[in-house]
């Protein structure tokens, strides 16, 4: 038995039948994969990837995946099965589970794309590093600091190569900014203020009227470690529905700031802050879900204050905002001393203080294009090096944002130890930073240690 398998899938089925009756719908040690061990694909061969999570964001990563010459697609999982089916009509030949525990036991199975709900990310990533399985998990990487690092400490106990899913950190235009803020081009930036907002009016969301499950959805297993719940449309709809919900995403400072927080995490080389604020409310939408609608945060680093805006009941973007009608919005403002560099994806613009700027040209070009975000993973599958944004990168946009959700939950501010990575002076917040999971799944506190 896998070290993974903490009770049989025979039992747990057993239990989620009875339940459904009832109505409560950088290594350094190659591993074997390398080789060609036991079964496993050598350097030469192709890259056996497998998905869990069949959602619209996993069917993507895993089409942009598998254009790589070198990547099979060997299996997929998802407690739901139309959406299981749809993967396995797509590629002949894919194997198909509902539990995804099946699908890492599949010796033939390399390296797994984990697009599942946030709440499942941790245990996934965990035990497909048990299972000898290279990861590509998508954002956010976790929803607490304990999974934070628990997951980094099991890539790193298991020599697994690991990226997060950020897409947007391999564009162009971040790179082009990232060089003008490390050549200096606006002089030291003391200021960052990220935001992202939209409008969804006072509806939200909106109701689900007391749907009943699908018949071909193990909503059991689709909850997981998370709190029980009644099946809801709307929260199992996608990744954009999840995120009304903080048991099971963490609202969208979760599910939007990995993206955002990355360009001055990336080109500021920031570590982790040192004292985090939150403020917000649930204050207009009224809709299934729980999370705040308004959300700022402010992070304390060394000689840099860093801010995040989220909005959901009004979408001004500032210099940003474009056309005057309610739509989604999302930036990043560096203030320098000699100007204020601001971004969104697909744009950046100088602004400057005066004539402090007089001449200055910008720096040329020197970060290398990405061939894309998910190949550079298959790229570093077969090289045995860490991709650009593996979790030993990207648990310094995690961390900020899980202590973020943390303040806003407790209503004060947190003071964090970088070295210790430990929150100090506050034992509550130290033990509510470790989740604890619904039995009979169990967090693996066994990786909070590196």
């Amino acid at each position: 038995m896998r070290k993974y398998e903490r009770f049989s899938r025979r039992s747990f089925l057993d239990r989620t039948a009875f339940l459904s009756g009832a109505g409560m719908i950088v290594p350094t040690v190659i591993p074997g994969s390398v080789l060609g061990e036991a079964g496993s694909s050598g350097p030469s061969e192709k890259v056996r990837v497998g998905l869990i999570g069949c959602g619209g964001m996993g069917q993507a990563n895993l089409a942009n995946t598998a254009q790589h010459p070198e990547v099979t697609v060997a299996a997929a999982a998802d407690p739901w099965q139309s959406r299981l089916d749809a993967v396995l009509k797509k590629y002949p030949g894919c194997k198909g589970f509902k539990d995804y525990r099946e699908l890492l036991d599949q010796k033939d199975v390399d390296a797994v794309i984990i697009a599942s709900p946030p709440h499942w990310h941790c245990l996934h990533a965990i035990h497909a590093c048990e299972a000898g399985k290279d990861i590509y998990l998508q954002k956010p990487m976790t929803l607490h600091l304990g999974e934070s690092l628990a997951v980094r400490n099991a890539v790193k106990r298991h020599n697994r190569i690991s990226q997060i899913g950020t897409q947007i950190h391999a564009s162009e235009n971040y790179r082009r900014v990232v060089e003008k803020i490390r050549g200096g081009f606006i002089g030291q930036v003391s200021v960052v203020r990220t935001f992202n907002v939209m409008n969804q009016g006072p509806e939200g969301v909106g109701h689900d009227p007391g749907t009943p499950c699908p018949p071909d959805l193990n909503w059991e297993l689709w909850i997981g470690p998370a709190p029980m719940r009644p099946y809801n449309r709307i929260l199992a709809s996608s990744s954009y529905y999840h995120c009304s919900w903080m048991d099971y995403s963490g609202g969208w400072t979760p599910g939007m700031a990995p993206h955002i927080i990355d360009l001055p995490i990336w080109a500021l080389d920031l570590k982790y802050p040192l004292r985090v604020h939150c403020s917000g409310g649930r204050y207009i939408i009224r809709d299934d879900g729980d999370a705040p609608d308004v959300q700022e945060i402010l992070w304390q680093y060394p000689n840099l204050t860093m801010t995040w805006m989220c909005n959901l009941v009004n979408s001004y973007g500032f210099d940003l905002h474009g056309k005057p009608v309610p739509q989604r919005r999302l930036g990043i403002y560096f203030h320098g001393v000699d100007g204020t560099l601001y971004a969104n994806y697909t744009m950046h613009q100088v602004v400057p203080e005066g004539d402090r700027m007089k001449d200055r040209e910008p720096p040329p070009p020197s970060i290398p294009p990405s061939p894309g975000h998910e190949l550079e993973w298959i790229n570093c599958v077969k090289t045995r090096e860490q991709p650009s944004c593996s979790v030993f990168y990207h648990v310094r946009v995690d961390i900020p944002i899980v202590l973020g959700n943390l303040a806003y939950r407790l209503g004060r501010s947190l003071n964090f130890d970088p070295e210790k990575e430990q929150i100090i002076g506050d034992e509550e917040a130290a033990r509510l930073a470790i989740p604890v999971y619904r039995k009979p799944w169990r967090f693996p506190e066994e990786y909070l240690k590196g």
